[in-house]
């Protein structure tokens, strides 16, 4: 009698579970549905030609056309908008964790004078929106000869990934403790040799984390790379900004530049995807 119940309490709860599952499982497709349409969109307008994108409406191409393409990959004035963010977008990267790495380490291991004053400062910097560094940053480079320039760029986009990469750096160093630098410094490694070999690793999943939020920021952010970039350091967020001529907007190609500029992205994701999610398991992101 008890093994029947129990059978029948367990067939109960399972019967009202899959019905959940269920619907679990028709609100996440949905939700992706709505996340992929316009990225789906978007493609579908860069295989099409303008008139076929003015003229009529098509859940697909009617006339398959790879021209827009070919237009990005041929003409300099395209593609060296990619090479010049990603040139600039590296070098943001890796200045910025290379700077937060020691000023997340002292904000974690030392208390001194100020120090909470300090760490809420820098996230002030993050807090302010670009538009109020643009002026005093055009002026600036261009009184010392840095406009239009890949590392102008690159170091005004550190005012604000900086203070981001110290505060995500911050919360994964809190989380080691901290005898482990103490036995390295009693077994004779100095601090360098400590950091590099002992106390990164630790955290490598905080610096993925940060180096991709960095990239992230540096490779959609278009007021201060527009501001500060003229011809030779142009990226490819100012160029998207200027496809319009004489015959009207290029939407074919504006379209497949779209398509080109999320594939960066996906690619960092795709790479750094295991410290992601170790980061947002562990650390203050």
């Amino acid at each position: 009698m008890t093994a029947t119940a129990t059978n029948s309490a367990t067939t109960a709860r399972r019967s009202r579970a899959i019905p959940r599952v269920k619907g679990s499982a028709i609100v996440m497709g949905l939700y992706l549905l709505f996340l992929m349409l316009p990225i789906y969109w978007l493609i579908n307008m860069s295989l099409k030609t303008n008139a076929e994108i003015t003229g009529t409406f098509s859940l697909w191409p009617q006339n398959l056309t790879f021209r827009n393409y070919v237009t990005i990959l041929t003409d300099p004035s395209w593609y060296m908008g990619y090479v010049n963010s990603l040139i600039y977008v590296v070098m943001n990267t890796v200045i910025s964790v290379a700077v937060a790495l020691p000023a997340a380490y002292a904000f974690s291991r030392y208390h001194f004078m100020g120090d909470k004053h300090l760490f809420f400062w820098l996230l002030t910097n993050r807090m302010a929106p670009p538009a109020v560094f643009a002026l005093p940053f055009f002026q600036l480079y261009s009184s010392v000869g840095l406009f239009d320039t890949h590392i102008a760029v690159a170091l005004a986009h550190c005012l604000f990934n900086v203070p981001l990469a110290v505060w995500i750096l911050e919360g994964f160093m809190r989380g080691v403790p901290k005898e482990i630098d103490e036995t390295a410094y009693i077994d004779g490694y100095s601090f360098g040799r400590f950091f590099t070999k002992i106390f990164m690793p630790l955290i490598s999943s905080g610096i993925g984390v940060a180096a991709f939020f960095c990239f992230m920021f540096s490779w959609v952010e278009l007021l201060l790379s527009r501001t500060l970039t003229s011809v030779d350091a142009k990226p490819i967020a100012a160029t998207m900004t200027r496809t319009q001529g004489a015959s009207g907007v290029d939407w074919g190609v504006l379209a497949a530049a779209g398509v080109l500029t999320i594939v960066p992205g996906a690619l960092v994701i795709y790479f750094v995807r295991n410290y992601i999610a170790k980061g947002f398991a562990l650390g203050r992101v």
